[in-house]
């Protein structure tokens, strides 16, 4: 089966989140069970390309705004075709998001898309993430429904992150090529605005998630960010949850770390604590004192606010914090705060660093979640890998990745909440033995892209009907 992806963003060409990790390891988990699968992205100024891709079509007219001209260039990467959307006014820019003209900006990368699978690679399934990529299903079947380039063609959209929707005035219709009539309530409006990705979830054949729970969260009021009735009336959602690229997370041989380990042999792993306690400037008795690590992105959606509440009462434990990340100016004052206050006990980097972030992984002894909903989530899964137990809350992926036996769960989004369990895994990190055998038991858990694949490929296989 051939499948077309299109999406924002993919590691390692260019990458702000976890969407981008699962459009670099999807598609090549996808490619090593035998399917034929390529990836349409922008060529945004920053990415970074391992090859330099070659030219593979020159002047595709795309009859949107005032009308441009794109080039695709195409690079492969583990057994995946890569195509790239250049198109300079538009994306030779500093930042991938963030522009006035982001509806313009993604309505160019859909109709490019369909470009691609008209002359270099024809695809039996489209697959749409996010709502960068929600005009897709729109054009395909309004302007492209007779032609038999199209035929039998079926669009999948992902949805990856409910809470970001792409909504944009009324104005943008014309640009985006869009029929007035379809501004209802039923196809693209929403409060006054145009959403683009209720376009993805209304002309879609199919509709996915990246966990079960968050399939059935978002299907409410609490989660559904007002989209939740219009879920229902076109679903079922599919809940396929997202998996760990075991390449790139795996302490056995991760060159980022101080010393390889794994479930069998962990000697490794004080060692990690041990040179990442003295790279983020902590005292050295921290090495016999619990760590609690965090990487994230700073936003409410994580749960930071239950940090800022309990932040005081939890920095009063016999325990430590190594944090990572940036994001909204608050936390990023908050977590500043924390470590001028508490300098033995907090060590902070602000921004994003790759191999930092596996030093976390493998020299903190916890790994802190507390998210206030979590479609997927990604760090617990390798927290798993690298021995690092996890404290979460039980919400979307996070809550159907761990279990009483390999990390500890709490449902009340309130800091006593968060508290509690945080004290019951200082109780049973003070026993080693069953410490040990809580950190193995996580690190031999599989979240491997291998099962996504598989449910994936069934998905595919039953919007063709075969």
């Amino acid at each position: 089966m051939n499948i077309l992806f299109v999406a924002s963003e993919a590691t390692p060409f260019a990458k702000t989140g976890g969407l981008a990790d699962v459009i670099g390891s999807l598609p090549a988990a996808l490619a090593a069970r035998g399917e034929r699968v390529a990836v349409v992205l922008p060529a945004y100024r920053e990415n970074v390309y391992p090859t330099t891709p070659r030219e593979a079509y020159r002047n595709l007219r795309i009859p949107l705004g005032t009308g441009y001209s794109v080039n695709i260039t195409q690079t492969a990467h583990r057994s995946v075709e890569f195509y790239f959307v250049e198109c300079a006014p538009l994306y030779d820019r500093d930042g991938i998001y963030g522009h006035w003209d982001d509806f313009l900006r993604f309505g160019v990368l859909c109709m490019a898309a369909l470009g691609v699978a008209r002359h270099l690679f024809q695809p039996d399934v489209l697959h749409c993430h996010d709502w960068q990529t929600g005009l897709l299903p729109v054009y395909l079947r309004e302007n492209f429904g007779g032609d038999p380039t199209y035929a039998g063609l079926k669009a999948l959209f992902t949805i990856h992150n409910l809470g970001y929707q792409g909504q944009f005035g009324p104005e943008t219709l014309a640009p985006l090529g869009l029929d007035p009539r379809w501004f209802n309530p039923s196809q693209l409006e929403f409060f006054g605005n145009v959403n683009l990705l209720k376009a993805g979830i209304a002309w879609s054949d199919s509709i996915s998630t990246v966990s079960p729970t968050y399939a059935r969260e978002i299907q409410t009021r609490e989660y559904g960010f007002g989209l939740d009735g219009f879920l229902g009336e076109h679903g079922p959602v599919e809940g396929i949850l997202n998996g760990a690229d075991y390449e790139h997370w795996n302490p056995e041989h991760d060159p980022h770390i101080a010393r390889n380990y794994s479930a069998d042999d962990l000697r490794g792993k004080r060692e990690c604590k041990r040179q990442l306690i003295s790279e983020i400037g902590l005292p050295p008795d921290t090495l016999d004192r619990p760590l609690v690590g965090i990487v994230s992105r700073f936003a409410a959606q994580k749960g930071f606010d239950l940090i800022a509440e309990t932040g005081s009462r939890l920095l009063a434990e016999d325990v430590a914090l190594a944090v990572l990340g940036s994001g909204e100016t608050g936390y990023q004052d908050m977590f500043r705060s924390l470590a001028q206050t508490y300098p033995r006990k907090v060590g902070l980097r602000i921004g994003y660093d790759d191999a930092v972030s596996h030093r976390i992984e493998a020299g903190a002894d916890l790994f802190l979640m507390p998210s206030r909903y979590e479609p997927c989530g990604l760090n617990q899964m390798y927290s798993l890998r690298y021995g690092t137990v996890p404290v979460v809350r039980a919400t979307g992926g996070l809550d159907d990745t761990i279990d009483e036996t390999t990390g500890f769960k709490f449902r009340d989004y309130s800091g006593t909440a968060l508290l509690e369990a945080i004290g019951l895994a200082l109780k049973a990190y003070r026993d080693p033995g069953r410490w040990t055998v809580r950190m193995r038991a996580g690190m031999r858990k599989d979240f491997s892209w291998n099962a996504s694949a598989a449910q994936y490929m069934r998905l595919y296989r039953r919007l063709k009907g075969v």
